[in-house]
């Protein structure tokens, strides 16, 4: 790695240190939301429950100018907390995810106090030795089934700390190992075919099959996987030539030391013992679960937490940890990832001021009143853009399908378009922008994790979110025009 500082770089080294950590900048849009129930008129749909998605979804042509209720200092120092368990949000509580990352911490923990990982680290990367490429895509991918089955998105954070050390051990940065998964996972959920969360309950919401509009958006999955695998790619090949190109350049040496305990020179001599390659495979095979489980039998965090937890132990006993060093291992391994579990609340608390404010209803009811009488094209591509626009006050797949679709789906018979194509905007327009939103916990999280600044993590995706927001526009209005 070129180590010459030259005095642009280290203005951009200061500009980054200077740059506000995901804590500041949370806290700081729960004010400005905050500010915005002084002036956005507070207003409300009427609501019924919906007994095939089992939630309430607001009733078109119902809504009406309530009470204004602006959200004050006493509300913004409550929203951190409110943002955990606030029962009467749009999305799920987060109280459970933080629960689900502490104990993933903890399992980690005890795993890596058993060497296992380090060793398979080493082990691996000399059979790959050459071929460390190939990661990329075939991960990638696997990401991105999950995603489009399932909306995997919160199971994501217990792999970055497994992935990025193989990932640096290979030669790239902590950023391509959180664009394999970020991206992955991302570009599933943005085409999603069968997602329960996403695609199922707001064709429900829209009153139309699931199914209507699937092979438009298996064209989004396919060809924006192509795009993400070509450009995350791209980027591996150009940083492992030259380190310097990275993004995080800066913090090349620092990211190595922390995620790689191991030096290259042990490479050679890397081989598990009986006890690390069973506790390997108990380590795969919670994972394996934990898929099974969410995908088929409707898992939740508290299971998954539990799972990790019992993983622990069993792995405890097999590596003969003792209890005093399962227990500390635990316990140092979740408070490594305490940080994390504090920004769910943080992003969540958002969500909960402008609900408590009365303006989510407010700001649908101007998107409704905005896509009236308009022609397909204009009509698909605003409906796209307002999506985009509301899922960075509702990141949650499932809660902005329940807000808008009840409201927006119907719009499209007036525009001559299908409303299997407003389902599809609305999981693009989510899936789009949960890549960098700083209020869904998945991004912070993941950032925080990998130990990757959020200005850091602009400046590597803002190409590609350009790239993907005109193959979105495309494949859409192509879709209006055969509707």
């Amino acid at each position: 790695m070129n180590n010459d500082d030259s005095q642009p770089d280290s203005e951009a080294h200061d500009l980054a240190s200077r740059f506000p950590t995901a804590y500041s900048i949370l806290f700081g849009l729960i004010i400005v939301i905050a500010a915005l129930t002084w002036i956005i008129p507070a207003g409300q749909y009427d609501r019924v429950m919906n007994e095939e998605i089992g939630r309430e979804v607001a009733v078109p042509g119902t809504y009406q100018v309530v009470e204004p209720h602006p959200q004050g200092f006493v509300d913004v120092m409550l929203a951190p907390t409110a943002g955990f368990y606030d029962p009467d949000s749009y999305a799920a509580n987060a109280i459970d995810v933080a629960l689900f990352v502490l104990f993933l911490g903890g399992f980690l923990g005890v795993m890596n106090a058993t060497g296992a990982i380090d060793t398979g680290i080493r082990s691996a990367m000399r059979h790959l030795k050459g071929h460390e490429i190939w990661m990329i895509p075939i991960l990638m991918v696997l990401f991105s089934l999950g995603g489009t089955t399932y909306g995997m998105a919160e199971e994501t954070l217990a792999f970055y700390a497994i992935l990025i050390p193989v990932i640096l051990a290979a030669g790239y940065d902590v950023v391509t190992g959180v664009a394999i998964i970020l991206i992955g996972a991302g570009i599933g959920v943005l085409g999603s075919t069968i997602n329960p969360f996403a695609t199922v309950i707001a064709a429900n919401a829209a009153n139309i099959p699931f199914t209507d509009g699937i092979v438009l958006r298996f064209i989004l999955l396919i060809g924006g996987l192509l795009i993400c695998i070509g450009y995350v790619m791209r980027y591996a090949s150009r940083i492992k030539t030259d380190p310097s190109r990275s993004v995080v350049a800066k913090q090349w040496d620092a990211h190595r030391q922390l995620f790689l305990k191991s030096q290259d020179s042990e490479l050679q001599s890397a081989k598990l013992s009986t006890s690390q390659m069973i506790s390997l495979s108990i380590f795969a095979l919670t994972f394996a679960v934990m898929i099974w489980g969410v995908a088929s039998q409707g898992w939740w965090m508290a299971r998954m937490g539990a799972l990790f937890f019992g993983s622990a132990i069993v792995i405890g006993i097999i590596a003969r940890l003792g209890e005093k060093k399962l227990t500390s291992s635990f316990v140092d391994g979740a408070r490594d990832l305490l940080g994390v579990a504090l920004v769910v609340g943080l992003a969540r608390g958002i969500v909960v001021i402008m609900e408590q404010g009365m303006i989510a209803d407010t700001i649908l009811h101007s998107a409704e009143t905005s896509l009236g009488g308009l022609p397909e094209l204009a009509f698909i591509n605003l409906m796209f853009w307002i999506e985009v626009g509301m899922s960075f006050f509702v990141p949650s797949s499932s809660g902005l399908a329940v807000l808008s679709m009840p409201i927006l789906a119907p719009l499209a018979d007036f525009a001559d378009v299908g409303r299997d194509l407003v389902v599809t905007a609305y999981q693009s327009a989510n899936g789009l922008v949960n890549l960098i939103n700083p209020t869904f916990a998945v991004v912070v999280g993941g950032l925080a994790i990998g130990r990757v600044s959020y200005d850091r993590w602009l400046a590597f995706i803002w190409p590609l979110l350009l790239i993907l927001t005109l193959f979105i526009s495309v494949v859409i209005s192509l879709g209006a025009l055969l509707s």
